[in-house]
């Protein structure tokens, strides 16, 4: 092949494209670096300027819950969201009924039935609010009913009506605020967690490395793409619902895959140099081959993230694209940012050397040299070792149950708490998560004298609410209250547990299952179960009956990608089994450390909390995606080496020796960053922070330096085996593309060869 046969179709190729994409950046590192800034720039002033507008509302297509929300959004609106309870607690041994205090709850009362986002406030001490008002009077509510949906209430609205309750907290009285009013202003920051994340990648990559400037660069591209992932995302929350765990999650992410893959990159580049060859030749090189890497395992991990569409869940689905989002940023910056980096650094990337002691002069990591030969020399004991692990690691996973939190386990500080303890020492826990029950009265009633009576004395509702009481885990039920033309009424049930226990769940069923359908049966009426607490009731039922069909999808998409890759049949099988055991083994740690509760104290909280239903579906999602990462360095390597001496032994050792350092560093980078989000007083986001912080480090050490070598040395020629005639329909792909480069440099050299003049006789 001449040379311009190879650049006739070298623009077909993967390596081709990021290979020219890199020249390209380091021939105009200037004009790519100030379009970055600039880029970045305008998205973080324009995101600070409009705030970001996340929410909690739960949406649930075909759910009962949704179904008990449409039919009050479209007949009773002002009851649709229900009430914020602004809870006040007298200082021991007072009581709200003194006069000290009738004055400024009077004036707090006022002051929010004043404000333009306030529909309705009844105080304790009113005529008709004496149910919000404890038995000893030492506690009481006042009933905030906004005219702000969830959805539609700005963090800016949040605080301002929560001022509001100044009065109250100038007179003596402790002040929380609950319901979906009281969980927008309780948000825990999360910039200490990042600080904390970043100060240890800091620590690994100088270790790593050895020189400041080298350590610098990937810290530099992760923040320039993750601030404009999040601005990104912050700009969405004004067009789409986006949750407000999304840019906490993409944070976590973010970061550390932002880090990681400009961590291979430079890695690469660094060894290129260090064998003699040029600076920007290098750099170009690196983007292509390692880049390739890169390219391909963030396009794995998206589509693993937007898998979770086939959720078919409003909530779940936007986590998913969020992500995925923050991830396709990282991708660009670490093919276009950061060879422009490396090209504006040059040569002094060896700068600001630390005085650590260096390796032998052929770069080669002895140490793993040594690990990947013992691993060969004994490949069942060390499968065996590992799996043992594992599976006494995912063994608590058995009794995982996808259920709810709710604001009791939420910092002390915060406001929402400060109402959950309120509402639960003056009227018991399952104040905190009354049951929305929605009406439909559009049939007229089947006796005549029955239309006759007024609306709220309709003898059919009164007979719902006495049988709604009697079922077994209600506490009390409210007064039915009818819209203006008698179409649709609502009550308020409350459980004698709080919103998180597992009996409120099986409340809600008996309700929807046995006790709704008889008190409604032959009475032309209908009846459904909504609210927060029954929406995230639907939820985990809607999650546990579609996660079969995810993982199953997520499975089949990284298999494909994989085949495709490694042209194995094999390798991407095992890599699948593998990459479900070390997540089911962070199932479990998860399961134990929340749902068990041991060891809670060391992640801040006080005890056992449920497991958040999208929860696993997420970290599975997001687990076999950055899995693959691993996986892709890992495998990539050993295909080079066993395509390099046809020896599958040999080559999984010289790939383990290769990878182990970068994998273990890039591992511990992910690791330090999920596990500092564990500060975080969010309990869902500490969930997220221990599961994925474990399985990283254990898909980094188990199973890429232990059990996928034994596995592989195990399996033999195997390994490779792909059938023929699969072998001709599937395209050759190389996702390091050092055959292409061999190709390259060969036409090149023939093309030298050809031209150079004949030699003097």
């Amino acid at each position: 092949m001449t040379e311009h046969d190879f650049h006739g179709r070298e623009e077909r190729t993967l390596t081709g494209a990021l290979f020219h994409l890199g020249q390209f950046c380091v021939r105009r590192h200037r004009m790519v670096l100030g379009a970055w800034l600039l880029i970045f720039a305008v998205l973080a002033l324009w995101a600070r300027s409009v705030g970001p507008d996340v929410n909690d509302n739960l949406t649930l297509p075909g759910s009962d819950s949704q179904a008990a929300t449409a039919l009050l959004e479209q007949r009773f609106p002002s009851q649709a969201s229900g009430t914020n309870p602004v809870v006040l607690r007298a200082p021991t041994g007072a009581k709200l009924s003194a006069s000290k205090y009738k004055q400024p709850i009077d004036d707090t009362v006022s002051a929010l039935k004043n404000d333009p986002a306030v529909r309705s406030a009844t105080s304790p001490l009113s005529s008709d609010g004496s149910a919000l008002l404890s038995k000893d009077a030492s506690i009481g509510y006042i009933a905030l009913n906004l005219r702000l949906s969830p959805s539609d209430l700005s963090t800016d609205d949040a605080e301002r009506i929560v001022a509001l309750a100044d009065p109250a907290r100038h007179a003596g009285l402790d002040v929380g605020v609950g319901g979906y009013l009281g969980q927008k202003v309780s948000k825990p920051e999360t910039h200490l967690s990042e600080v904390i994340g970043l100060g240890m990648a800091v620590i690994v990559l100088l270790i790593t490395f050895g020189t400041v400037v080298a350590m610098g660069l990937p810290i530099f591209t992760a923040i320039i793409g993750l601030v404009s992932g999040l601005s990104i995302i912050t700009l969405l929350s004004h067009v789409a619902e986006v949750p407000t765990v999304a840019p906490t999650l993409a944070t976590m992410i973010g970061l550390g895959v932002g880090i990681d893959y400009a961590l291979f990159i430079v890695t690469r580049h660094l060894e290129q140099r260090r064998d003699g060859m040029q600076t920007r030749e290098s750099i170009a090189r690196a983007s292509a081959t390692s880049g390739g890497a890169v390219v391909f395992a963030g396009c794995t991990v998206m589509v693993a993230l937007l898998s979770l569409a086939v959720v078919d869940i409003p909530l779940v689905t936007t986590l998913g694209y969020t992500a995925a989002l923050v991830v396709a940023v990282a991708v660009l910056a670490a093919v276009t940012l950061l060879p422009a980096s490396l090209a504006v650094v040059g040569d002094r990337i060896d700068a600001l050397r630390l005085p650590l002691p260096r390796g032998k002069a052929d770069g080669r990591p002895h140490g793993w040299l040594r690990w990947g030969k013992i691993v060969a020399r004994h490949p069942l004991p060390s499968a065996l070792v590992a799996v043992v692990v594992l599976v006494a690691l995912a063994l608590p996973a058995l009794d995982l149950y996808l259920g709810q939190q709710d604001n009791g386990a939420l910092p002390k500080s915060t406001d929402a708490r400060q109402a959950f303890d309120g509402l639960t020492k003056g009227f018991g826990a399952g104040a905190n998560g009354p049951l929305l029950i929605s009406v439909d009265l559009s049939k007229k009633p089947a006796k005549a004298d029955q239309a006759k009576q007024q609306p709220a004395t309709d003898p059919r509702l009164q007979d719902l609410k006495s049988d709604i009481a009697k079922t077994s885990g209600v506490k009390k039920v409210s007064e039915p209250l009818v819209n203006s033309d008698a179409t649709a009424a609502v009550l308020n049930a409350t459980p004698t547990t709080a919103p998180s226990d597992r009996a409120t769940a099986e409340l809600v069923h008996r309700l929807r299952d046995d006790t709704i359908p008889k008190a409604t049966s032959g009475k032309d009426m209908s009846a459904d179960v909504g609210g927060t607490t029954a929406g995230y009731v639907d939820l985990a039922a809607e999650i546990s009956s579609r996660l079969v069909l995810t993982i199953a999808v997520v499975v089949a998409l990284s298999f494909l990608l994989l085949m495709l890759a490694f042209r194995s049949v094999v390798i991407p099988l095992t890599a699948g089994l593998m990459n479900l055991v070390s997540i089911g083994a962070a199932f479990g740690v998860v399961s134990a450390v929340f749902e068990k509760g041991w060891g809670a104290s060391l992640v801040g909280l006080d005890g056992e909390v449920p497991i958040v239903s999208f929860v696993p579906l997420m970290m599975f999602a997001i687990l076999f995606g950055l899995s693959m990462d691993y996986e892709v360095f890992l495998m990539t390597h050993i295909r080079e080496a066993w395509q390099r001496t046809g020896d599958n032994r040999e080559a999984v050792i010289a790939g383990v020796a290769t990878t182990g350092r970068v994998i273990t560093s890039a591992a511990l980078i992910m690791v330090s960053v999920f596990f500092a989000f564990v500060i975080n007083g969010d309990p869902t986001v500490k969930q997220f922070g221990v599961g994925m912080g474990v399985a990283v480090a254990v898909d980094a050490t188990l199973v890429r330096c232990l059990l996928v070598p034994a596995v592989m040395v195990l399996a033999g020629r195997a390994n490779w085996w792909f059938p023929h005639w699969l072998d001709r329909i599937v395209p050759d792909f190389s996702i390091e593309g050092d055959e292409w480069f061999r190709a390259r440099d060969a036409a090149a050299a023939a093309e030298a060869a050809r031209e150079a003049p004949a030699p003097v006789t």
